[in-house]
């Protein structure tokens, strides 16, 4: 008589699958089914929250870049005054990033992004309308306040729920990323003067935006990060598992990257607040000033989901960091040589150099083994990078007024390229920041 066992085990396996299935409880199955439904809806939930929140992280930058001319006759600003408005978002960057790690153990990721896409829709909604220079720091310094905590949280979201998929989804994130960014500075006056030609109503339009991107974050909110990842088929990776103390000031790879991060975004946020001024400056008008700052910044959406892929299968990303080194010195000595004959060329150039950032993101990743340490250097690069790049957009704001032209801001926008370049070689190197920490 042949036994049970030996039948199952000889049965062939497209009967036995069916047999095991009816086998099966009725309310186990539909548990099962159930869940696999919300893990998918919480993975697209993700998806949509990271794509949304990734278009918000630029426009309050770049659509300001667009109309600083306009701003700065509406409050009356100087040039140094200017400078010290394009040096605030690093400034907020560095002061309020710091806090998220602390924040996401407390509340969880999602929780804080949600709440940061709140800060930034108040404060683009307020800024243009409270009166005066600083009413409009303090508006500005709102927005950039959640800006900064999104900032440092995405690279830990992106490692907590896909950590199988680093380099596509930090691809997806850049992109997304960059497409807001590009966005706000084509279309910033345009707008404008569809609504009227007030700067106001155009800075503040982008306040929408921010709004969208608060809906996906709700569902979410209220649980701290290690239940949904479980749930969206990633693994647990509860929020408060920092394992042993990681000293993450010990390692030179996180020095590196913090100064790399911090040089790649002193670039940016001098050619995000500055660059349509220097074509301005060089007799292109105003709206093809706003379009070239738009195809340096859309040069990002391609490039950032191509680098961190790339990134992510070489041993060493040092040839990437040297490689956009070099078409930002062809980009900025364009400008200076022939800031209008050559003006697009020089915004293409100048577009390939600013994908430092997605490089950047990609080796906060990379150079860490856990999550724990993912968020710290996370904050870690994020924070003194910022710190390092508050100067360069107010030096290049004294440098322009006192000097009377671009020669030497240029001058000294290239020269930063060349520390850049030596970090990103170092950062670049195949370690982790906890081997580092513990030797």
């Amino acid at each position: 008589m042949v036994s049970e066992e030996t039948l199952t085990s000889t049965a062939a396996p497209d009967r036995v699958a069916p047999a095991l299935a009816q086998a099966q409880p009725q309310p186990e199955r539909e548990v099962e089914a159930r869940a696999g439904s919300t893990r998918a809806w919480t993975t697209r939930l993700v998806i949509v929250g990271i794509v949304l929140t990734a278009l918000n992280l630029r426009p309050a930058i770049t659509s300001l870049g667009a109309l600083l001319e306009e701003v700065r006759a509406g409050l009356g600003m100087s040039g140094s005054v200017a400078g010290l408005l394009t040096s605030v978002p690093p400034l907020c960057f560095s002061l309020f990033g710091v806090m998220a790690p602390r924040l996401a153990r407390r509340f969880g990721p999602a929780a804080v992004v949600c709440a940061g896409m709140v800060a930034i829709t108040v404060g683009l909604s307020i800024r243009p309308y409270v009166g005066g220079t600083a009413g409009f720091l303090a508006a500005s310094a709102l927005a950039l306040m959640g800006i900064a905590v999104s900032n440092v949280l995405m690279p830990v979201i992106v490692k907590r729920w896909f950590p199988d998929r680093v380099g596509s989804m930090t691809g997806l994130y850049s992109m997304a990323l960059a497409l807001g960014t590009s966005s706000a500075a084509a279309v910033t006056v345009p707008l404008t003067e569809a609504l009227g030609g007030s700067w106001r109503p155009g800075l503040a339009l982008w306040a929408v935006l921010a709004a969208a991107a608060v809906l996906p974050w709700l569902p979410l909110a209220g649980d701290r990060g290690a239940r949904t990842a479980e749930r969206a088929g990633a693994p647990s990776a509860p929020v408060r598992d920092e394992g042993p103390a990681l000293r993450i000031t010990r390692s030179r790879t996180a020095w590196a990257l913090a100064v790399f991060f911090g040089l790649q975004a002193t670039a940016a946020y001098i050619t995000m607040g500055w660059m349509a001024q220097i074509f301005r400056d060089a007799g292109v008008p105003a709206g093809t000033a706003g379009l070239l700052l738009a195809v340096t910044m859309v040069m990002g959406v391609p490039l950032a989901f191509v680098i961190p892929r790339l990134a992510t299968r070489l041993p060493h990303q040092g040839p990437i960091a040297a490689f956009l080194g070099v078409c930002g010195l062809l980009g900025y000595g364009g400008l200076y040589l022939a800031p209008a004959e050559g003006a697009w060329a020089w915004a293409l150039l100048i577009g390939i150099a600013n994908c430092s950032f997605p490089l950047a993101l990609t080796m906060v990743g990379l150079r860490a083994r856990t999550g724990a340490g993912v968020v710290k250097l996370s904050a870690f690069a994020q924070s003194a990078g910022y710190l390092i790049s508050i100067p360069g957009p107010l030096v290049v704001g004294v440098l322009y007024q006192h000097s009377g032209g671009w020669g030497l801001p240029l001058a000294l926008m290239a020269a930063l390229l060349l520390p850049q370049v030596a970090a990103g070689v170092l950062a670049g190197r195949d370690r982790v920041v906890e081997d580092e920490a513990a030797r």
